[in-house]
Order: C-alpha cells, then sequence, then structure tokens
C-alpha cells in the first residue's frame, strides 16, 4: 500500500488503533492524530495515550492544528458527547477541499450541525456510521456513509481496503440507521442486566432463561447474558452518551424517547463502576454487580 492521502485523526481512542492495525497488515501509511487526553494534567493518562501513538506508529502531535497541517482525509474518532466540538475546533486548521469523515456516534441533528462547521469552512464533511464492534473485524468493519461526498469518500476508503457502503440520500440519513438500531442493541444489554440481576437477586436466574430460551429458542440468553455484563462493564460510560444521542433523535422525530433514557441509564450506571469484566460467566459478573449496590440507599455504587 502506497501513500497517496495524508490521513489525520482526531481522537485516537480503541477505533482509530483498531482502523490502524489493520491498515498495517496490509502495507505503510504516513498517519498523525490528536488526542485531548495528551493535554490532561494527569500524568499517566498522557504518556499512555503516547504510548498508543507510537505502539501504533502514528506521529502524535501535541496540537490539533499540526496534527492536520497538509492532511486530505481526517477522521473523527471521539465520544459521542465531543463529536460536535471536535468539528468546530478542526474546522479552522482542516485544508481546503480535505474530507471530514465523522465516524462519531451522534444524531442526524447533530451531524448536520457538525457538517454546516466543516462546509463553511471548505471542508468536505461526511457522515459515517460504525455499524458493528470493530473487533475483530479491525478496518473492515462495515461502515455506511451518507451526504453529497460519498463518491469521494469511497475512493478513499476502498483504497483503505474498508468496508463501506453508500447510502443515497443528506447528511444524517447513515447516522439515523445507526441510532434507531442502538435502541434495539444497547437496549437488550440493558435489559439483560435488570432481567438477569432481579433473577439472581431473588434466586430465580437459572429458571428465567431457561423459561426465555424454551420461548426463543436458539437465542442462547445464558451465553447472551454474560456478553451483556461484559460489553456494559467495559463500554457502558460510552455506551450511555451514544444513548443520549439516540434519545435526541428520538425527538427530533417527535416520538417519545422513555426507552432511551432508561437505557441511558442502565449503561452509565454500570459502566461508572469502573470495573473490569471478570470471568466470563454471567452468575459471577452479575454478584459483582449486585455486590457493588448500597443497600442503604438501593443505588448502584461508583467509584469516585
Amino acid at each position: 500500500m502506497q501513500d497517496s492521502y495524508q490521513i489525520a485523526f482526531v481522537g485516537f481512542g480503541e477505533a482509530a488503533m483498531a482502523f490502524v492495525k489493520g491498515w498495517r497488515e496490509n502495507g505503510e501509511l504516513s498517519l498523525r492524530a490528536f488526542d485531548v487526553k495528551t493535554q490532561t494534567p494527569d500524568t499517566a493518562i498522557a504518556s499512555a495515550k503516547r504510548e498508543d501513538y507510537a505502539t501504533h506508529l502514528v506521529g502524535g502531535e501535541d496540537s490539533l492544528s499540526t496534527a492536520l497541517k497538509g492532511a486530505s482525509v481526517v477522521f473523527s474518532l471521539v465520544t459521542a458527547d465531543q463529536a460536535h466540538a471536535a468539528a468546530r475546533a478542526t474546522a479552522p486548521h482542516m485544508e481546503r477541499g480535505s474530507l471530514f469523515l465523522d465516524c462519531n456516534s451522534c444524531a442526524p441533528g447533530t451531524k448536520r450541525r457538525s457538517a454546516k462547521c466543516i462546509e463553511n469552512a471548505g471542508g468536505r464533511y461526511v457522515d459515517v456510521a460504525v455499524m458493528s464492534p470493530v473487533y475483530p473485524k479491525l478496518h473492515k468493519t462495515p461502515l455506511l456513509i451518507s451526504g453529497p461526498h460519498t463518491k469521494a469518500a469511497m475512493a478513499v476508503f476502498d483504497y483503505l481496503q474498508m468496508s463501506a457502503k453508500v447510502m443515497d440520500g443528506d447528511v444524517g440519513r447513515a447516522s439515523s440507521v445507526k441510532m434507531v438500531r442502538s435502541i434495539m442493541m444497547k437496549g437488550l444489554e440493558a435489559l439483560f442486566a435488570e432481567c438477569v440481576l432481579a433473577g439472581r437477586q431473588a434466586g430465580v436466574d437459572k429458571e428465567v432463561l431457561a423459561s426465555l430460551d424454551v420461548t426463543y429458542p436458539g437465542f442462547n440468553f445464558t451465553d447472551r447474558a454474560s456478553y451483556s455484563f461484559e460489553r456494559m462493564t467495559a463500554h457502558g460510560k460510552r455506551r450511555a452518551e451514544e444513548m443520549k444521542e439516540v434519545a435526541l433523535t428520538i425527538e427530533e422525530l417527535g416520538l417519545p424517547n422513555d426507552m432511551a433514557h432508561a437505557i441511558v441509564n442502565w449503561q452509565s450506571r454500570i459502566g461508572n463502576l469502573g470495573m473490569t469484566a471478570g470471568e466470563d460467566n454471567y452468575q459471577k459478573r452479575a454478584d459483582a454487580l449486585l455486590a457493588r449496590f448500597n443497600k442503604n440507599t438501593g443505588k448502584m455504587e461508583t467509584e469516585e
């Protein structure tokens, strides 16, 4: 793979590192990145992020403007709550005509506001929806893209051997699929948490899951329960921020968003505990979570 694009990352977390890992298996690329974690006063966090740069052979920059200088393609991969702020911060430093690939999990309205910032600055904004976890597929993770610049974006994705599909329509259409789908995907995790924790507390979890397996054969509720706890423990904080954007999406559509808000509560409640996933056993994971309940208030404790 020869380098015909100068690529920069705004945000260098799990998704960015997964993409780079996949690309590196097929050749060399010249990559730069900026992540706000390098500006934190917590030296351990800043050092860890610089180690991420070094591990992935990415040029980590101390300023956003330096990272973006000369870049023809910008991948925005930050947390959902920071996506619009990242677009606003990026806009003044982008090269005219460069592509801004907004891969963040945001409401269509949020993406349209970000698009306006980028387009007004002379950039070309692309709505990108990441449709599955980035592991194990890495750069082959399915993507949906929409907006007026999808042809140019597809040339980049094809060059990088990524798995992108164009959705006809304006900015926000790809993200609508991602947001609405998340009601079900993140909602299942929240349902498992409430159902299994209640069942475990009552001492009837095995009977409940066995009954569900009879009603929905082939779903394998026991394995799904373990997987859901693992996902929420590891990524609940990030999922909660995404679900806030889902709630906003539903509000923009003029519909009640009670379920989305409930999912925010469960994802953040478990994600904020700062626990590791532990053993691959739903009962042990449920017991570890139940042990963190504050018996006096009935609320889940969180780490300071």
